[in-house]
Formats: C-alpha cells, sequence, structure tokens
C-alpha cells in the first residue's frame, strides 16, 4: 500500500523521539517515516512526522519556527540542563524583577551556545557522548531568533500565581522583590534554539541558575499540538502537575493488570486517531513548506507522472498564486509542488521561465 502524508503527533514525556515514531509505523504499516525535529526524552508535545513519499518534505518542515511552553527550575542547575542530570551548580533564587529583566535581554536575533548534552555532533561523535566519557565539550556560539517569551505561571516563595487570572502590572510591582521558585514560560523561537540552554542563560542573566523540569511543544509552523494525535494523553502543562509528574518518576512503581488494560485501550485509541488525523498534501501545507503550488493540465497528467520532459506550457498559470510565484522566480530556483486538481504529484524546480526540472515524481494510487 503507498501510504503517504503528514502526521501530526503527540509524544508523551519519557519515551525518545525515535521511539514515538514505532506508534506511526504500526498504525499506517509503512516502515517508511521520519520526523522533523526530536524532542529530548524529558520532553512532550508536537511531533511532526513525514509519511512514504513526504518524508523528502522533512528538511523543509525542520525549519519551521517553534512555539514552548517551558518550566524553569531556577536555584539549581544540572549537567544536562533538565531533569535527568546531576545537580552541578546552586546559587540563591533570582526575585522576579531580576527575572523579567533577565527576559528582556533575551528577545530578537541573539547567539546561543547548544547544551554540551545534544546530538550535535563534533569530528564524527556526539557532543553528549563524550560529555558522558568526561571529555571536554566545546561547542560553538550559533544565531537564533526569540520572537516572544510570555510568562505563564510563577511560583514564588512556595506560592503558585497564574497569569491567566491577574493583571500582570500591578502584580509585577508588588511582588518584584520575592524570590522566583519556578517560572512557566511560553517562547516562540527560530529553528535551532535550545530552550534547555536558554532556561540556563536566563537563570545566569537573573544573577541566578536555573534548568528545565518540563517542555511542552506546542506549535511547529502553523502545526498546532490541539490537532494532533494522542493529545488527550498529556496532562494539562502546569508548574503544579510537572513536579509532581517529577515526584512520581522518583518513586519505583508497578503497574498492574488494570493499568496494562488500560495502556492497551490507549493504544488502539492511538492507532485509530493516527489513521484518522493522517494529512494529504495540500495547497495550503505546500506554501508552509516554502513551495509554491502549481497544477498541471489534465491532458498532461500522464506524461509528468511518467517522467517525461517538462515544459511550460503543461501547467496552468491561471492558477497560481501569480504574485508569489513571480516573486519566488527573481530569486531562482523556484520549488512548486504540482497538483492535479486537489490530488498531489511531486515537486518540480523552476531553473528559468524555460527550464524546470523534476524533484520528485509521487506513485499515484
Amino acid at each position: 500500500m503507498n501510504i503517504s502524508g503528514i502526521v501530526l503527533l503527540a509524544k508523551t514525556a519519557g519515551e525518545t523521539s525515535f521511539a514515538s515514531l514505532y506508534d506511526v509505523k504500526k498504525s499506517l504499516g509503512t516502515t517508511k517515516v521520519g520526523h522533523t525535529g526530536t524532542l529530548d526524552s524529558f520532553a512532550q508535545g508536537l511531533l511532526v512526522v513525514c509519511v512514504g513519499s513526504l518524508t523528502r518534505l522533512a528538511s523543509l518542515i525542520t525549519s519551521f519556527n517553534k512555539t514552548y511552553k517551558a518550566i524553569i527550575q531556577f536555584g539549581k542547575e544540572t549537567d544536562t540542563l533538565d531533569p535527568t542530570g546531576a545537580v552541578v551548580k546552586t546559587a540563591e533564587k533570582p526575585t522576579l524583577e531580576n527575572l523579567i529583566c533577565s527576559l528582556k535581554n533575551f528577545s530578537g536575533k541573539i547567539l546561543q551556545t547548544p547544551p554540551v548534552f545534544s546530538a550535535i555532533h563534533l569530528d564524527g561523535k556526539r557532543a553528549s557522548d563524550l560529555a558522558r566519557k568526561g571529555k571536554t565539550v566545546e561547542l560553538e556560539k550559533r544565531p537564533i531568533e526569540i520572537f516572544s517569551s510570555t510568562i505563564l505561571e510563577l511560583e514564588l516563595e512556595g506560592k503558585i500565581f497564574n497569569f491567566s487570572q491577574i493583571t500582570e502590572q500591578d502584580f509585577f510591582e508588588k511582588n518584584k522583590s520575592k524570590k522566583v521558585d519556578f517560572a512557566n514560560i511560553e517562547f516562540c523561537v527560530s529553528k535551532g534554539t535550545y530552550i534547555r540552554s536558554l532556561a540556563k542563560d536566563i537563570g545566569e542573566s537573573a544573577n541566578s541558575c536555573a534548568h528545565l523540569i518540563g517542555l511542552l511543544r506546542t506549535r511547529v509552523g502553523n502545526f498546532d499540538l490541539n490537532d494532533a494525535a494522542g493529545v488527550e494523553r498529556l496532562s494539562e502543562f502546569s508548574i503544579k502537575n510537572v513536579k509532581e509528574n517529577l515526584k512520581k518518576e522518583n518513586c519505583d512503581k508497578k503497574l498492574s493488570n488494570t493499568h496494562c488494560e488500560k495502556n492497551i485501550f490507549q493504544k488502539e485509541k492511538l492507532f485509530f486517531d493516527i489513521k484518522d488525523k493522517m494529512q494529504n498534501m495540500s495547497e495550503s501545507l505546500a506554501i508552509q513548506c516554502g513551495m509554491n503550488p502549481i497544477f498541471i493540465k489534465e491532458n498532461f497528467v500522464f506524461s509528468f507522472t511518467n517522467g517525461k520532459p517538462l515544459k511550460k506550457e503543461m501547467f496552468d498559470f491561471q492558477k497560481i498564486n501569480q504574485e508569489n510565484f513571480e516573486s519566488e522566480k527573481n530569486n531562482l530556483p523556484c520549488k512548486c509542488a504540482v497538483f492535479f486538481e486537489k490530488e498531489f504529484l511531486g515537486v518540480v524546480n523552476f531553473q528559468n521561465e524555460y527550464k524546470i526540472k523534476y524533484e520528485y515524481v509521487v506513485a499515484r494510487k
């Protein structure tokens, strides 16, 4: 069976991104899948998974901006910058005033040093593997962009405040000298941004230290976690819930038969959700992926799908977004997703007005 599409999958905390792809493979009966940006095992949230011929689009989707909710613990820093690591530094917790000032320093285009416990390769080896062997790892700073940061929750001296229920300005003024235990902050960032490093840097800038205890990815480009298969498996992402879940993970637990039956039921529901929510390539998705939708005339569909030479007259230029297409042509080559009516047929590159090349063709069902 030729299956191609995009699956939005809600990854749960405690599983690797690679392992979570098993559910997609099992549900769709295919091994040709690939995600478009990993989440650390402690993190949860949206994975955009490409299936079949659309795995070729993975690199495009990886470049999308992303939105996260991050719960930062202040006063402690771990070697991995997340809850799985060992504490390597402690410090006084920052005041709310210092935290607000620190957040202002991390806006717009900045340079960021990635965490040493990461999948970045140095001399052919993962930085994380080198770090675990006790070797010194030095990673170069990389340009990133932080589009926005919004405080959602704060725990100040043991008391949690939710900003959906209070007026920010008055609250900050009255509580600016109080110490911050935890903060739940939403970040919208460019590709390549490490939220673990961002938490560390914010802690240092606030005259303290910090690490992540929870991370939830809510958006990748225009893809939203609320539309993902298995999203109901995720509990409310809050300071209280994340702290409680960490405590549970640190306790020895044995699953009862009831739990096992429940897990089997959840898996079956997830498999159904994956099938039900898989998206086929569409015009809007093509635009999100940095391509212009272009339509082929009916009498040329056979020629296109069989790899015959491409000519300008095969395409209907009346149906395309002419403004987008013309602007792209000024910076050739122009990558286009080819459709016949609503059926996605493949991708071509316009080298110039008369030179068109195939990138790939999708086998028709």
